[in-house]
């Protein structure tokens, strides 16, 4: 079968470039977040109730692109280091929200300095003219893949 654009080897294919990028990005990740005990995915749920508290368990799960299984076992360990609290019931449905502690605030403020460190280390890598290109093309990759 032919390649769907001229390429040498693998390495020159578009998915592979995508997962090498996103590898290095979550490696350096790991290791800044690491001195701020934490995970990508905790770093990734405490940055999404930051921005919109009282999210469920199922919406952490989706704006963090894992199970709802695993967003669960993020949850717990966020809430057993009294990053963030669930609420016991709800007055509709059956999620429950979601919301930071001040601690939780706290750590994530500290942390999204050295992640944002990474990604301006990431962006300074492309001239300044190219990013906007860059992210809308990235989204419409992800669209043409979505189902």
């Amino acid at each position: 079968m032919p390649s769907p654009h001229p390429a040498q080897d693998i390495t020159e294919h578009v998915g592979y470039r995508l997962k090498r990028a996103a590898a290095a990005l979550r490696s350096a990740m790991d290791k800044a977040l690491r001195e701020h005990d934490l995970t990508v995915p905790q770093y990734s749920c405490l940055e999404l109730l930051d921005e919109q508290p009282g999210l469920s368990n199922a919406d952490l799960a989706r704006g963090t692109f894992v199970t709802r299984q695993s967003a669960n076992v993020v949850l717990r360990g966020l809430e057993d280091a009294g990053l963030v609290t669930r609420a016991a019931t709800t007055d509709h449905g059956r999620a429950l929200p979601v919301h930071l502690t001040v601690v939780g605030q706290q750590r994530l403020h500290a942390a999204r300095g050295a992640v944002y460190a990474i990604e301006e280390r990431m962006i300074e890598a492309l001239p300044a003219r190219r990013l906007a290109a860059l992210l809308t093309d990235l989204d419409a990759m992800a669209e043409a893949l979505d189902e």
